[in-house]
């Protein structure tokens, strides 16, 4: 018989495996410990760069209170930084240069409205503080679509020869793309005293008059068939009263369409320092058939530009209206009172006619007074139809507007010449284009 010897087992062995285990295993965490504090010295001791040397700060424009405005940044997206004045740029970034041409990297990171943003720069002399203003990477599609206000918090990140030196943190709010601010109380600057200067933002009023909005050109194909006009030709004719049939045409297109005056300017912004305004854009006035003075020749302007006529916004205290040359050369100017569309309601007129065309006596009372008393005859006679009363009453009505800030704007023309007169100020949109664009 053969006999199987079997193995005998080796619980010694075993047993120092289990009991280096139970050594090792508690003590795990404090292993860990010891090698993250090694390397965090080893970091430590190897940073070339002293952060309190560089000293890196990033913070928002004082101007601003914090408050972030969509419009004034979608409204200068196309100007260069060159261009616009450092006053008015959102952010600013202090750095002090550890070594000569010391490179300089500050990466902002994406947040819910902006792209991720690289700026780097050369930091020529050791010991030399440099400032720069960043041009943030925004979501310029996300700020068209702000209708309500938030908050947004951005981080900068500063690189000095691609060691990361510090973080900086601003949380801000931001407002509605509706929102326009019109002045910014400057706070006080200890190198340039500036205590109490108000800063004007109202050429912002251009950032809403679009001449390119998609519906402009069937409101023109609207309008030519209203047979008020049977082309649009801007200067070409060299005629003034050409001009100023085209502008009544649009006038009469507003009319029809019913626009009344309505003022919705109040925002929740909580700044003490900004004066803003709620200012409606080209297809909510056309949409909803209302405007304030803002609103409306933001409207009108939009129309005359796409037709080629020069236009003006004039601004003065609580008011705003609107002025078109009349020739090429800007030699003449006809001023329009655009808040007179909502003096005559035209589809409520239409909408009250009797069986016999007629208005009833309380409608026809209201519009009477811009009919002469021969208009009038014709019309209770017939002879005048519902149509050729809005259009006789369309003329009173433009006569009227074009006539209504004659005195006051004549007063103020020295104002309005006056840089320092920030109450009074003529837009000219032509001029502010090339520094302005279109919101929406």
């Amino acid at each position: 018989m053969v006999r199987i010897r079997q193995p005998k087992p080796r619980p010694h062995k075993i047993g120092t495996l289990n009991h280096l285990c139970r050594l090792l295993v508690p003590n795990c965490k404090l292993l860990i410990a010891a090698a993250l504090l090694l390397l965090s010295s080893c970091t430590q001791h190897h940073r070339r760069f002293d952060p309190a040397v560089v000293a890196f700060n990033a913070s928002c424009n004082p101007l601003y209170d914090n408050q972030l405005y969509p419009s004034l940044l979608l409204a200068t997206n196309q100007t260069s930084q060159d261009n616009f004045n450092s006053q008015l740029s959102i952010f600013n970034l202090s750095v002090t240069s550890p070594a000569d041409n010391s490179v300089l990297r500050v990466i902002v990171d994406s947040s819910a409205l902006n792209y991720v943003t690289t700026l780097q720069e050369i930091l020529p002399r050791r010991g030399q503080t440099y400032s720069f203003n960043p041009s943030i990477k925004w979501k310029y599609d996300i700020l068209r679509r702000l209708r309500q206000p938030g908050a947004v918090d951005l981080t900068f990140t500063c690189y000095i020869n691609d060691e990361q030196i510090d973080i900086k943190n601003l949380h801000l709010n931001y407002r509605t793309v509706n929102e326009c601010p019109l002045s910014l109380i400057a706070p006080y600057n200890k190198q340039t005293p500036t205590q109490n200067k108000i800063i004007d933002f109202r050429w912002l009023f251009a950032a809403y008059v679009n001449e390119d909005h998609p519906y402009i050109q069937q409101i023109l194909t609207d309008i030519l068939s209203q047979g008020t006009v049977t082309r649009f030709t801007g200067y070409q004719n060299n005629n003034p009263q050409t001009v100023i049939d085209q502008a009544f045409a649009v006038w009469y297109y507003a009319l029809d369409r019913g626009i009344a005056y309505s003022s919705i300017t109040c925002t929740s912004n909580p700044s003490p320092r900004a004066n803003v305004q709620h200012i409606r854009f080209f297809d909510e006035v056309y949409n909803t058939r209302q405007a304030n003075c803002v609103d409306a020749c933001v409207f009108f302007a939009s129309i005359l530009r796409k037709i080629g006529l020069k236009t003006v916004i004039f601004v003065e205290p609580c008011h705003a209206y609107l002025g078109f040359y009349t020739d090429r050369n800007r030699r003449n100017i006809t001023l329009l009172e655009t808040t007179i569309t909502s003096w005559v309601n035209f589809p409520d007129l239409e909408r009250s006619l009797l069986p016999n065309g007629q208005l009833p006596e309380n409608k026809y009372n209201k519009i009477a007074k811009y009919l002469t008393p021969q208009q009038q005859d014709d019309y209770h006679a017939g002879r005048i139809t519902f149509d050729q009363l809005k259009l006789i009453i369309a003329h009173s009505l433009f006569d009227k507007a074009t006539q209504y800030n004659l005195e006051t704007h004549r007063a103020n023309l020295q104002h309005f010449a006056d840089s320092a007169a920030i109450n009074y100020q003529q837009l000219d949109l032509d001029q502010l284009r090339s520094q302005v664009q279109p919101i929406n």
